[in-house]
């Protein structure tokens, strides 16, 4: 059984067969899954581009055509689809409030690459979906293939109690598109030791001979035996060590993982991952990551 029955797919006006809207129609054609594709037109007109109202007649019409014209295409091919076009001041609110009214377990949406200046500015769209979404998200940045074929369930070894319990539910989680998605399910922690001195011993400056190798070495037998629970063979196992941030994009850049599964209320790891003024994971090409949320 399938751990989505509703997919909410969040695209722009001047989007159309996107990669976050390929990979929702591959998971809904999967799972038996509801497509429910919705359109968001900002209704700020910033540059008076459509002040006499034709130019945004003009993109909504064009938007409902669309919309109508893929929902026809897409339920001749035996999905089940919804659609709906939004003219909105605020698109998070907008997104947030439908997808807990229609009941959706999953939202998809393109990885939003936004200039530094902007992002010191504007807190990203995609940034506020990761925290305040009641739900998982799923930010598609390119796919190989509709469906996944490679998962990583990315954990962290430096959290106790909840993000122990969270560290589960993203396997659990991974486990369960890879059973879906016919996918290999692999398993990711970074070892940051630098991280660790800083955790456990505040801004100070750890020099007690041999620290590291024995966070390293704590860390590693932590992520086997939790691979030994989880049943994950020793070749899908993955033990990076430095920061998060380039660990992960090296890994990104030179395996087939398609999916990085990760828990989403670690907020200073998601800001560190996700951007901050470096952004330069979810910049890889081929980094999709599928976020959930922590259940209590």
């Amino acid at each position: 059984m399938s751990q989505f029955k509703r997919l909410f797919v969040m695209l722009g006006p001047q989007m159309r067969h996107t990669p976050a809207l390929q990979r929702a129609a591959a998971l809904a054609e999967s799972s038996g899954a509801l497509l429910d594709i919705n359109v968001f037109v900002d209704d700020v007109d910033t540059f008076g581009l459509m002040s006499d109202g034709r130019e945004r007649e003009r993109l909504l019409s064009d938007n409902r055509q669309w919309l109508a014209d893929e929902a026809e295409q897409l339920g001749n091919a035996g999905l089940d689809v919804s659609t709906e076009l939004l003219l909105t001041r605020d698109p998070l609110g907008s997104a947030l409030e439908r997808v807990e009214r229609q009941g959706c377990d999953l939202l998809v949406k393109d990885v939003q690459h936004e200039p530094v200046l902007k992002r010191l500015l504007v807190t990203p769209l995609d940034w506020q979906l990761l925290k305040d979404s009641p739900v998982a998200v799923h930010l598609v940045s390119d796919i190989r293939l509709p469906l996944p074929r490679q998962i990583a369930a990315a954990v962290d070894l430096n959290s106790h109690g909840a993000g122990e319990h969270l560290d589960e539910q993203v396997i659990h989680s991974a486990r369960a598109l890879a059973l879906q998605c016919n996918a290999e399910l692999h398993l990711l922690h970074v070892c940051d030791a630098a991280k660790t001195h800083i955790a456990d011993f505040g801004a100070g400056t750890v020099t007690m001979p041999g620290f590291d190798g024995s966070v390293r070495t704590a860390q590693r037998a932590a992520f086997n035996r939790l691979g030994d629970h989880h049943q994950i063979p020793l070749e899908r196992r993955h033990f990076l060590e430095g920061p998060a941030i380039r660990a992960i994009a090296e890994f990104v850049g030179h395996s087939r993982a398609d999916v990085i599964v990760m828990g989403s209320h670690r907020h200073d790891a998601m800001q560190t991952y996700l951007g901050g003024t470096t952004a330069h994971v979810l910049e890889h090409p081929l980094c999709n990551v599928l976020a959930i949320k922590a259940v209590r």
